[in-house]
């Protein structure tokens, strides 16, 4: 599957309601400065980077959805979503850093489209969310557990442990709906950076995380799009989770 067929491209009237404002950069670059591992990039993401990561939201079924997105920051892919779902549709937002949540709870383009688009925020790390823990012993295993028609992680995966990694793509696959997509993202030409800048231990563990991405790639992956006009220059992927075409939530 070529790039060009993995994204939809929207109108240029679109993206304007895209773009970070100077307040949201400037809490942006605060927070990588401050929390520069969690964060994982100095700027919110660009328009381009922004759509191709939205694909799951825009082609879906004719029903309304679920859509999970995991590391918001301030917003900018957030806006989007709410953007390009339906009324009835249901978008869970989770935040860990206490200020980036601050910011979405106040942001007036989500309280604009709720409750027609059902938003709800989880200040924690997407591990900590009870339908993300395995079940438990002698747990019912026909209790229903929430899944999603989709999921959007903006986590910095090569800032992590491959361990840790490992653990959210099981994770994604747990909470995903027999063929729900997931799409995330990783920047152009961080393993040589990562050793030079970091040392040959920290580029090791950079070249782990990015083996292991190309694993579950290979698995299950749709295409990916490479987005030049981004800063850094990023590439978006797409996966689709095992089984058929997303069907109703269970």
């Amino acid at each position: 599957m070529t790039d060009e067929q993995l994204i939809r491209r929207p109108n240029s009237s679109s993206l304007s309601s895209i773009s970070a404002s100077s307040g949201d950069r400037l809490l942006f670059l605060a927070e990588a400065l401050r929390t520069f591992h969690d964060t994982g990039a100095l700027a919110p993401s660009g328009p381009e980077l922004v759509n191709a990561l939205v694909v799951p939201a825009m082609s879906r079924p004719d029903r309304p959805i679920s859509v999970l997105e995991v590391g918001a920051g301030t917003g900018v892919v957030t806006r989007r979503l709410v953007h390009v779902l339906r009324p009835g549709d249901r978008l869970h937002v989770v935040e860990a850093n206490p200020r980036f949540a601050d910011r979405l709870r106040q942001d007036p383009v989500l309280a604009a489209r709720h409750p027609a688009v059902g938003l709800r925020l989880s200040a924690c790390r997407v591990e900590e969310l009870p339908q993300g823990r395995p079940a438990a012993a002698g747990a019912d295993p026909e209790e229903p557990r929430e899944r999603y028609d989709a999921i959007v992680s903006g986590l910095p995966f090569t800032n992590f442990h491959p361990a840790r990694v490992r653990e959210l793509l099981d994770l994604y696959l747990r909470l995903l709906a027999p063929g729900g997509e997931l799409t995330y993202f990783g920047y152009l030409g961080t393993t040589a950076a990562r050793t030079l800048t970091s040392g040959p231990r920290r580029g090791a563990r950079h070249r782990a995380v990015v083996r292991l991405l190309r694993q579950f790639e290979a698995t299950y992956g749709l295409g990916r799009r490479t987005v030049w006009r981004n800063l850094p220059p990023a590439r978006a992927h797409l996966l689709r989770a095992p089984g058929g075409r997303a069907g109703p939530n269970r």
